[in-house]
């Protein structure tokens, strides 16, 4: 693979500034954006109030503990632009969530905030391998989900030439590919998978392709998968992180000269890591959710959000801000069977460590009788066998119950037979009664 690592010059100022200069920025950003918030948000005002401080509470950046969590409840209570900060003709782009469980979460930008999501996803792009010149196929959604525009905009900042393709027609994506040549492509992992496959369908040999960085989120995906990836296209596999209520894709990304985990644009995004249960902030290198804080957004603060993503903190590298740990999960993901806490991403790793297994795989939840019951539903390779499937079925079984301690069934299918998405996987599939 290429090297892609930066030139002298190519990084902002604040990438590698001390940690005294980054730490004074963001309290004074912090003091900022919790007074906006107060000021301006009546759902702010209210929950402060309630907990009994004020934003002149908020001294330090330690003082943050001080005040209440923002769930996602929070914003569909206040559907659709109650938490908007700035008057409604002061937006300028309205994106939101699917709303599959419930009202969509609404997020708002104003000008300056849309020319600050370009700014932290051009760093992104740029973390990842990506220059000046280069040509990006973005193969994210577009429309109201944030990954589409979040990650053209960023591009273009950057001065890449984008191909925005969007989702789907996954014999047009290979096409494309093939003929326009790009350096760079965006997409979800699984979704990458499938174009992959569309390839090796066509007897096209994926490692020659012109593509040099894949940079992949939008989902929780697994240093396995990273090297799945790498072998098969010859290419950088770089993982990004954002969501749409903090501001959408290029929250945090890794640089692709370590790839040790993921750098957070602190400057724009302050992150704790509370204990799930308790809300207690956890000291950096502690496994627990990801809380964030905005410290530069206009139409939509938000104070403490709570984004249900499992991870922890860990002292810069490339750069000085520091870095998360790739996603493990999600509560809301984890699945507790009979007892037992898993995660789709566990499954995944012992999958991808026997060859006759693809990645293409779902976990279904049934009950027998009283009893929850999971059966992991998964594609055996094109070069393997059904005898080849069986054996590595049995072995996928043995080492779920060796390594995570609970026993589950297995279904080793044949190719192209597992769901496809051309956005996030649907990883989960639950069938469980639901009285």
């Amino acid at each position: 693979m290429q090297d892609l690592s930066p030139r002298p010059g190519d990084l902002e100022p604040i990438e590698t500034a001390s940690l005294d200069e980054l730490r004074a920025l963001q309290t004074e950003r912090l003091r900022w954006s919790v007074r906006h918030a107060y000021d301006h948000v009546p759902h702010y005002r209210a929950s402060f109030d309630a907990a009994g401080v004020h934003p002149d509470d908020v001294r330090e950046l330690a003082d943050l503990a001080k005040l209440p969590f923002t769930a996602k409840a929070d914003l569909r209570a206040n559907y659709p632009f109650g938490m908007f900060a700035v008057p409604r003709e002061e937006v300028v782009r309205v994106h939101a969530s699917s709303g599959t469980t419930g009202k969509p979460t609404v997020v708002g930008y104003t000008a300056d905030d849309v020319d600050t999501w370009a700014t932290v996803m051009a760093r992104s792009i740029r973390a990842a391998g990506g220059r000046t010149g280069m040509m990006l196929h973005n193969a994210y959604g577009y429309g109201l989900f944030t990954g589409g525009l979040g990650a053209h905009y960023g591009a273009e900042k950057l001065g890449c030439t984008v191909v925005p393709v969007s989702g789907g027609m996954t014999e047009r994506q290979v096409q494309l590919i093939c003929d326009f040549e790009p350096d760079i492509i965006m997409v979800t992992p699984s979704y990458m998978l499938s174009v992959v496959d569309e390839m090796e369908r066509q007897g096209i040999d994926p490692r020659q392709t012109s593509l040099k960085v894949g940079i992949f989120g939008a989902e929780p995906w697994t240093n396995d998968m990273r090297r799945e990836m790498e072998q098969r296209l010859d290419m950088h596999a770089v993982d990004i992180y954002g969501l749409s209520e903090v501001i959408g894709p290029g929250v945090a990304n890794e640089c692709v000269e370590t790839k040790d985990g993921l750098h957070i644009w602190e400057d724009h995004f302050y992150p704790e890591v509370i204990d799930p249960i308790t809300g207690e902030v956890l000291p950096d290198g502690e496994e627990g959710e990801l809380v964030f804080t905005s410290l530069t957004k206009q139409a939509m603060p938000v104070v403490r959000y709570r984004t249900r993503d499992l991870t922890r903190l860990l002292p810069g590298t490339a750069r000085t801000m520091r870095r998360m740990e790739k996603i493990t999960g999600r509560t809301d993901d984890m699945i507790i069977l009979r007892g037992v806490n898993l995660f789709p991403t566990q499954i995944e790793e012992l999958i991808l460590s026997l060859p006759a297994l693809s990645p293409h795989f779902q976990c279904v939840l049934d009950r027998d009788g009283t009893l929850d019951a999971m059966t992991v539903l998964v594609e055996r390779r094109e070069s393997a066998s059904d005898d080849d499937g069986r054996v590595a079925g049995l072995a996928l079984r043995e080492r779920v119950k060796a390594t995570i301690g609970v026993s589950v069934g297995v279904e080793v299918v044949p190719p192209e037979t597992v769901e496809r998405s051309v956005g996030k996987m649907k990883r989960i599939v639950d069938r469980r009664p639901t009285r």
